[in-house]
């Protein structure tokens, strides 16, 4: 079976991007099977900031995609009982803010509010800028939690997950994928997704196919905090954190290198001090966790999404920012497999633009 419902998918890949493919597929009649070498949202998506941040510049090629996030996610929590997202909306400034506040903007164009709406915002910041920009239609999820809703609800429509199964390799026939060998036997496939993250050129390798994906390291760090510390998301030039329903303060920073100073434990020293220096009531705050994440970053830093030009079957999905992007890459990801309906929104993010002759 080549087209429609019943289609046998291999979705490779159980992260956040992953976990969404198959519910979207399987919701529309796939016959889904999910591969992961090791367990659900065990790599990057469990170590994300998670903030479903939509605002970009006029020249993002992907503006398109990133304005239709919210509404995707929106749809997602209707489906979904167990897809909660914590819509606070996102302060952001860089320190040297000023001007006046302007109209509200759209989803991708957020309010210039002053130094009085700041505070009524985030009412413990010591240092409010002049101003800054507030996106309250944004927010952000425990990823985690969200992966196995999605997961749930892909296997409610018959999907079928195997965790702890690396993939050994791709059957083919005459340039077409036919299946894919993994530890417990060859999966009969119409489609194979790669969805694996940094782990998929890796993959694609096996195919003979070079894609330009890179790991890009972030710090994820977790503290035991009082509540009621942060309302929205702050970005600024002192820290990036935000707070979850149960409490805890999560807070994302750079990656530097190796060096003993620059390990997660003391950033997440480091950060602490930050965060008490600029928010009232954050004295008391400890670290939980430290961690990195690798982030699949293409060369040109737009998402890889759509069909390999050169090995049928094999549609891939390096998407970052991932989970921002999920709901709707899921979405239109599925419309393309499932009813061969080509997304226009997609178009920036096609494989075959490395593959273009000079």
């Amino acid at each position: 079976m080549t087209t429609g419902q019943g289609k046998r998918v291999v979705v490779i890949g159980a992260g956040i991007v992953g976990a969404s493919l198959a519910y979207h597929l399987a919701r529309k009649g796939a016959n889904v099977t999910v591969v992961d070498a090791e367990n659900i949202a065990s790599g990057v998506t469990g170590r994300s900031f998670a903030w479903i941040n939509t605002s970009s510049s006029e020249s993002d090629p992907i503006a398109q995609l990133r304005s239709a996030a919210i509404e995707a996610y929106r749809q997602l929590e209707t489906e979904l009982p167990g897809l909660t997202v914590r819509w606070t909306g996102a302060l952001s400034y860089n320190g040297t803010s000023s001007g006046a506040p302007s109209a509200a903007g759209t989803p991708s164009e957020p309010d210039r509010v002053s130094r009085s709406r700041i505070l009524e915002l985030e009412p413990n910041l010591k240092y409010p800028p002049e101003s800054a920009s507030y996106a309250p239609a944004e927010g952000a999820l425990d990823p985690v939690t969200a992966v196995h809703a999605l997961i749930a609800g892909a296997r409610a429509y018959g999907a079928k997950v195997l965790t702890q199964t690396p993939v050994l390799g791709f059957a083919t026939q005459h340039a077409t994928i036919t299946g894919v060998e993994t530890t417990t036997g060859i999966i009969d496939a119409d489609v194979v997704v790669v969805a694996a993250g940094t782990g998929i050129t890796k993959l694609t390798d096996r195919l003979e196919v070079s894609l330009p994906i890179e790991a890009s390291p972030a710090v994820l760090i977790r503290y035991k905090a009082q509540p009621n510390l942060v309302r929205t998301i702050i970005s600024g030039p002192e820290m990036e954190v935000r707070q979850t329903t149960d409490g805890a303060l999560v807070a994302a920073e750079d990656y530097l290198d190796d060096a003993v100073e620059n390990q997660p434990a003391a950033i997440a020293l480091r950060t602490a001090k930050a965060i008490q220096n600029e928010l009232h009531g954050a004295a008391s705050i400890e670290p939980e966790c430290a961690c990195v994440g690798l982030r699949p970053m293409p060369a040109d830093g737009i998402p890889i999404i759509g069909y390999l030009p050169t090995v049928g079957g094999v549609y891939v999905c390096a998407v970052h920012p991932g989970i921002t992007l999920a709901a709707i890459v899921g979405r239109l990801a599925s419309e393309e497999i499932i009813d061969g309906e080509v997304s226009s929104i997609l178009g920036p993010c096609r494989p075959d633009r490395f593959f273009r002759q000079v």
